[in-house]
């Protein structure tokens, strides 16, 4: 194996393969093993620091295996019984054909097909002359690398021209004694570097997917763990509205009519009773800036008075005429014995569905707004008459925080409720029936004479 290989899994290995077997655990704790794992170690690290430096000692290896045969005195005798005809050609020759095929390894990993092919080209020639030398083996070096790094097309075609050379060099351009044993031993060092090659290909390619599936969960699970704080955040913020901010400002609203009978009657509590009603108004805007913080959403960390109800209805109806919306209100049942909770909900619904038919039907058109109390359960109706146009517009949204058609449907979750939000039936315009369950909900009590 070649440090050029990619990622080595020299520091996971005792990792990954000791959890499932105590037998491979053992032999990752061999002294000579850890050895072997560190220089392998600091040879890869040398290699990503200096990619440059491993190649020319593949060029140094080569060519110092080559010297004894450039080196030698006379024809030489080549493998597989025969005698190579160096001898027929001037000395510098060899020295040319040696250069020729070892040079080119510099850049094999920056250019592996043509290394190789150029290789080949030479070989061949070196065929044709019939001369054998050991730095032929360089041709094995760049099928190699090619295997590991280029084009698995190239691959295909370097292999099938590798082994045309192995057959034609031991059975036509240079004729051997035993040419059976030649073939076998030549084809079998081009499938061994091939096979090499690939097998390192494919352990760096499953190496980088394993990498990248961790980092991938990695960035996965920090995702859902931030979904599902903002979540939580948002549903805590949403009930700590819902809940303590009403209870807090019926609180201030019971104080200050305290203090005032208090002034009226001369007592000596109408101070306290002041006191309570303005650290009550502090608390509900530190409460709204707690909640703007926890929504993570613009506009809720300002003053804001006490909390809406469905007695406040006309003012946003009134409101929203003055925008140039025609709007018609109607209410079943005793309304103003709902809780708080359940009523800023009704109005929160009534305020969405009215902006939402502002923002896309426009001013002129006309909404029908019908509030319906009856055994514990209230229905809310909004319908307008928006131009078909503009219903794939007013989808509900996923990525809207808390606002809008989406906060409908999460407002009604809180007390058991169901929403039907879509184009009008037999018509044209757009309607919002949301039905709560408000049994259960302590009703809202109305203040004593003696308090009010």
């Amino acid at each position: 194996m070649s440090p050029e290989s990619g990622p080595a899994p020299a520091d996971r290995a005792p990792e990954t393969t000791a959890l499932s077997s105590p037998g491979l655990e053992a032999a990752w704790a061999h002294p000579v093993l850890r050895r072997l794992l560190h220089a392998w170690r600091h040879l890869q690290h040398l290699d990503q620091r200096r990619p440059r430096l491993l190649d020319t000692a593949v060029v140094l290896a080569v060519t110092i295996a080559t010297l004894p045969d450039l080196l030698s005195s006379g024809g030489g005798s080549a493998p597989f019984g025969v005698t190579d005809a160096r001898d027929s050609f001037p000395g510098f020759v060899p020295y040319v054909l040696a250069a020729a095929l070892i040079l080119p390894l510099w850049w094999r990993r920056r250019a592996p097909a043509t290394v190789f092919f150029t290789i080949a080209a030479v070989s061949l020639v070196q065929g044709l002359m019939g001369v054998w030398m050991a730095a032929g083996g360089s041709a094995l070096v760049a099928l190699y690398t090619l295997a590991l790094h280029g084009s698995l097309r190239a691959l295909g075609w370097a292999v099938l021209v590798a082994i045309t050379q192995v057959v034609l060099a031991a059975g036509v351009l240079v004729p051997v004694e035993r040419w059976v044993l030649a073939v076998f031993f030549l084809l079998g060092t081009v499938v061994a570097a091939t096979a090499l090659g690939l097998m390192l290909r494919i352990r760096r390619m499953y190496l980088s997917a394993l990498e990248d599936r961790a980092r991938r969960l990695e960035i996965e699970r920090g995702q859902r763990v931030r979904l599902a704080a903002a979540a939580e955040r948002s549903r805590v913020a949403r009930e700590m509205h819902d809940i303590i901010g009403h209870n807090l400002s019926v609180m201030v609203s019971l104080a200050d009519g305290a203090a005032t009978l208090a002034t009226n009657r001369g007592e000596q509590s109408a101070q306290a009773l002041r006191i309570l009603g303005d650290t009550g108004r502090q608390a509900m805007s530190e409460l709204r800036r707690v909640l703007g913080v926890l929504r993570e959403g613009p506009g809720d960390t300002q003053m804001l008075s006490p909390q809406p109800a469905i007695r406040d209805l006309d003012a946003l109806l009134a409101r929203v005429r003055a925008a140039g919306l025609t709007v018609t209100y109607r209410t079943v049942g005793d309304l103003d014995a709902l809780g708080s909770g359940v009523q800023l909900t009704v109005y929160r619904i009534v305020q969405e569905a009215l902006t939402n038919t502002i923002k896309h039907a426009g001013a002129g058109s006309a909404a029908e707004v019908t509030v319906t109390v009856d055994a514990g359960r209230v229905r809310i109706r909004i319908t307008d008459n928006g131009a078909p146009h503009t219903d794939a517009a007013r989808q509900p949204r996923a990525d809207d925080p808390g606002n809008g058609l989406v906060g409908i449907r999460e407002r009604a979750a809180l007390y058991g409720g169901t929403v039907t939000i879509g184009p009008c039936e037999g018509r044209t315009g757009w309607v919002v029936d949301v039905d709560l369950d408000a049994r259960g909900i302590a009703p809202r009590r109305a203040p004593d004479d003696s308090a009010s």
